[in-house]
């Protein structure tokens, strides 16, 4: 919540951008737009305004997010990744033919300001909620003492304006010592209350033009809007800007609720209408209560309206055509920036990966006996029954860092591109001491894969630079092929993530050349995968550990076994705060298939 609370408040600089925008294009196309579609545009910023909230693929403007993102969470790149911490993940038992190493990333924790940040809007959206609750409970109070309007004039007025509007709800009218102005009140329950000074000075245009007014509110259903804005108030306390655009689409409601009369009144009316509101101005106030709309509001909003009412003409038909198409345009305009908020939300849905198979070729499984107190999946297909076998579902769809498995694919380049091949492929090291032994010496590709030497792979992505690692790895459609870690460290603990459910796709694809790369380089890195051979057949597999600031809080175990007339393709991963390891994946993973019968 804490890294939210950061990107939220930097999408707020694009909400106030948006505001800006928005306030400009009715300005521009005010002759264009009706006053009712004027008070439309808003609901447009409204819902946009709900989008950081909802979860929801982003389309555009990968690149500034990735920044923002890497605010967050920093982990060491370079140099620093080379000198962390080593974690030497020993083998046990029957993996004494794997060394599964890992280097420690230092990881930022969410900035205290973050939480500092998060603690304010917490406290201000409860201090809000207080606000309202006190205007409801004041609005309570004024329901209790109103009583049914008792004026038989008043009321025939009232049942002749609900007829004249095509009304047919008997909407309950009380009468009250305790408003300047009437307001409607309720969405599912709508009631209006009338002032009794305005009773006791009973005009009957001036009535009916009042009553008009609130049941225009009603009509167009302003009530949900109110609870909207308010919602919105709320949530979005800290931003004048929206604050700005809630008090001017209170503004522009009235405004356009005022049209909504004046199309039905005769054109001599209009004077009478307008001189309503003048003779009240003084007298009338802005409702009090955040859920109520009325015919009341500060003098801005009268003169606003004033001269809305005084410059009024029924719109001719070319009018209208230009109006729809003003809206359509600023609606379209308005929608383009949704990316940009969508962005900040879209965390958990991005590293979803969304299964798109046939419900008839999966099984669920339960090997929950097999993690202890691991956090723990697997996921296994049978190639020749085409069909797989999955143990928690949800966190085998959770896209994570791949750590050490990547390298597989960081190899594959590395042929493919012919910095390294099949017959030479050994580097030499640069003399730099490494906390782990095995990797102070020269390298070639097999004794890479054995010791899960970092600065090998490292050495193969500087060597291809940004652009064609985010080119391959785009075209092999690796997980959510993120690089916004940098060259030196996407991998570990950083932007690239990939699902346990897409590592095995990924294998099952390198295994039949889905790629259309050179066969000898496909073979070449599966001869590097292989950990083991029987009489009944081969074991391919790498191990990956994710360690942050000393910490192993993830670890990796993926392959595939070879028998005589099946592929099975695995990959395992588990998690916790500590003490998960790509090894201890290695023995979760060797029991299960060992129990499975698939490799002993």
């Amino acid at each position: 919540m804490a890294n939210f609370m950061i990107r939220f408040l930097i999408c707020n600089v694009f909400i106030s951008g948006i505001i800006g925008i928005l306030l400009i294009a009715k300005r521009i196309f005010k002759n264009n737009l009706s006053s009712r579609m004027q008070y439309n545009l808003w609901f447009l910023l409204l819902g946009l305004l709900a989008v950081p909230f909802i979860p929801f693929r982003p389309i555009g403007f990968p690149q500034i997010f990735s920044w923002l993102g890497s605010l967050r969470s920093s982990p060491a790149s370079g140099t620093s990744t080379a000198m962390g911490e080593a974690v030497g993940i020993h083998p046990t038992g029957n993996t004494d033919w794997m060394n599964d190493f890992a280097l420690s990333v230092n990881s930022e924790t969410p900035s205290i300001a973050g939480y500092i940040l998060l603690g304010i809007w917490i406290v201000g959206i409860f201090a809000m909620i207080i606000l309202v609750i006190k205007s409801s409970l004041r609005l309570r109070n004024l329901e209790k003492s109103a009583l049914p309007l008792q004026n038989p004039e008043v009321r025939r007025l009232y049942y002749r304006c609900l007829e004249e509007m095509g009304i047919h709800r008997n909407i309950p009218i009380y009468s009250t010592a305790f408003l300047k102005s009437p307001i409607i009140v309720g969405l599912l329950k709508p009631c209006i209350y009338l002032p009794i000074h305005l009773i006791s000075d009973y005009n009957e245009s001036d009535m009916r033009y009042m009553l008009l007014h609130e049941l225009q509110h009603y009509k167009h259903k302003d009530a949900i809007a109110s609870y909207l804005m308010n919602l919105t108030g709320v949530i979005y306390w800290f931003n004048p800007l929206v604050w700005y655009a809630l008090k001017e689409m209170r503004n522009d409601r009235e405004v356009a609720c005022d049209t909504s009369v004046l199309k039905m009144l005769e054109e001599d009316a209009y004077e009478g209408y307008g001189n309503t509101l003048i003779n009240f101005a003084e007298k009338v106030s802005l409702t009090p209560f955040p859920f109520a709309a009325g015919l009341g509001g500060n003098m801005e909003q009268m003169k606003r309206r004033i001269i809305n009412i005084a410059s009024y003409e029924k719109p001719t038909f070319i009018k209208r055509v230009k109006g729809v198409c003003s809206y359509f345009l600023i609606a379209c305009l308005l929608l383009t920036f949704m990316p940009m908020l969508s962005v900040n939300a879209a965390i958990e849905i991005e590293n979803t990966y969304q299964i798109n198979k046939n419900d008839s070729n999966i099984s669920y499984i339960d090997l929950s006996s097999y993690f202890n107190d691991y956090q723990g999946c697997f996921v296994l297909f049978d190639a020749t029954t085409d069909s797989w076998q999955i143990y928690n579902k949800v966190m085998a769809q959770k896209r994570i860092s791949p750590d050490s498995t990547y390298k597989i694919y960081s190899a594959l380049l590395g042929l493919e591109n012919r910095y390294i091949t099949s017959a030479s492929s050994e580097m030499t090291w640069n003399g730099q001491e490494y906390p782990i032994a095995e990797w102070n010496a020269n390298q070639n590709l097999t004794t890479a894969f054995q010791n899960s030497v970092n600065w090998y792979f490292q050495s193969l992505d500087q060597v291809a630079g940004l652009k064609t690692l985010e080119d391959f790895y785009t075209y092999i459609n690796y997980g959510n092929h993120d690089l916004s870690g940098g060259v030196s460290s996407f991998w570990a603990e950083s932007s690239l993530k990939i699902s346990p459910i897409e590592q095995v796709e990924m294998l099952q694809r390198l295994y039949i050349n889905d790629f259309n790369f050179d066969a000898d380089n496909i073979q070449t890195v599966k001869n590097a995968l292989l950990l083991s051979s029987t009489a009944d057949g081969n074991l391919y597999g790498k191990t990956g550990t994710g360690n942050i600031n000393g910490e192993n809080i993830s670890g990796w175990f993926i392959g595939y076994v070879e028998t005589s007339d099946n592929t099975y393709f695995f990959a395992l991963n588990i998690g916790a705060t500590e003490n998960a390891t790509g090894s201890k994946a290695s023995d979760i993973a060797l029991s299960i298939l060992s129990d499975m019968n698939i490799w002993y």
